[in-house]
């Protein structure tokens, strides 16, 4: 089953000028003078509107004759790690006291303005930022434990002044404050929609989100807001299970997830939050038929305002809510990943057990 969206003619042709990224994934622009198919997002001058036919998948684009564009590559999401990346996150999780800097890089093959522009666009910080809070969560987690201030400090920094006054930028408190305080790690995800980001504190999952989202900053402020906590890359107990469980998800193999979740937010939001996770597998609500369903019928734009503030993206299913008249609507993931994600479920919700 395709779910409809409503996009006429005209509507693709605009998302193309406008190169509206919500759109990406949706339908695919062919150019009749070229023969070539590409992204609505391409950065290749864009064709007039009488050369330009649409269509709504790769395959139909390659039966017709067309060719992929090199440009925009469509027929791949660009989400896999770097192999020079995967290289030095593996070593600094395996070591979070090390320290590569630029020179260090460069000795290596590795352009550091490249390692920068990748951290900047999948962590929103840079690469020595993202070593140095790791260095911190590392100190952080074995002075919960109970290990000595001094044999943390000058593992991981050079002087016990500079540890300590990172640390207090960082976490906002000294060492010697640790005890009782709690972080919020974080992590990236690779899928086949694209990277997310992964946070977790010690009471469940608080955020999955796609890198991309516009509104992902926003989201972090409001969970660091909402908890007092900072957050932090680093390894967390629930990231393996949620990787694997995403994997088996986007296999077609898993309906329910089974992860324990920490959603802070007003008695409203968690009142629509655990309404989204009772839509079926498969299945889809209205915003009005969600606004019923919490016994709150007018207060449809209120519901769909707490759907788009949900952190904890696919888990929490706010990709399953879609318009009265059956139209694909409002997806902080763009509407491209929500038609991917329904389409998905529908494909096998017949075929496995509840």
């Amino acid at each position: 089953m395709n779910f409809p969206t409503s996009l006429t003619f005209e509507d693709k042709y605009r998302a193309l000028i406008e190169k509206d990224p919500q759109y990406d994934g949706m339908f695919y622009t062919a150019v009749k003078t070229t023969g070539i198919f590409c992204r609505c997002t391409c950065s290749a001058r864009k064709p007039k509107a009488e050369n330009v036919e649409f269509f709504d998948s790769i395959k139909e684009a390659i039966d017709h004759g067309y060719r992929p564009c090199k440009v925009c590559h469509p027929i791949t999401i660009n989400n896999d790690t770097p192999a020079y990346i995967l290289g030095l996150l593996n070593e600094l999780h395996d070591k979070p006291s090390l320290k590569i800097n630029d020179f260090t890089m460069r000795q290596r093959g590795v352009d550091p303005t490249r390692v920068r522009r990748w951290f900047k666009k999948n962590y929103g910080m840079t690469f020595h930022a993202y070593q140095r809070g790791l260095r911190i969560n590392h100190a952080f987690g074995h002075l919960k434990m109970g290990i000595n201030v001094s044999d943390i400090g000058y593992e991981c920094f050079e002087s016990m002044s500079g540890f300590t006054e990172a640390f207090r930028k960082t976490l906002g408190f000294v060492p010697s404050e640790s005890t009782g305080k709690q972080v919020i790690n974080f992590t990236r995800i690779d899928t086949p929609l694209g990277p997310m980001l992964a946070a977790a504190a010690d009471e469940g999952l608080c955020l999955l989100e796609f890198t991309d989202r516009r509104m992902l900053e926003t989201q972090l402020n409001i969970l660091k807001r909402r908890t007092g906590r900072p957050l932090l890359p680093g390894k967390h107990r629930l990231f393996e299970k949620l990787i694997r469980q995403l994997d088996l998800y986007f296999k077609g193999d898993l309906q329910k997830f089974e992860i324990s979740l920490y959603t802070p937010g007003t008695e409203f939001q968690n009142k629509v939050w655990k309404a989204l996770m009772d839509i079926p597998y498969g299945k889809t609500r209205s915003y009005q038929e969600q606004a019923k369903f919490i016994n709150q019928s007018s207060a449809v734009r209120a519901v769909a305002k707490a759907n788009g503030d949900n952190r904890i993206a696919i888990i929490i299913p706010c990709h399953r809510v879609i318009g009265k008249d059956g139209s694909l609507t409002g997806y902080g993931g763009g509407l491209w990943r929500k038609n991917y994600l329904l389409e998905l479920e529908n494909g096998h919700a017949e075929i496995l057990p509840l």
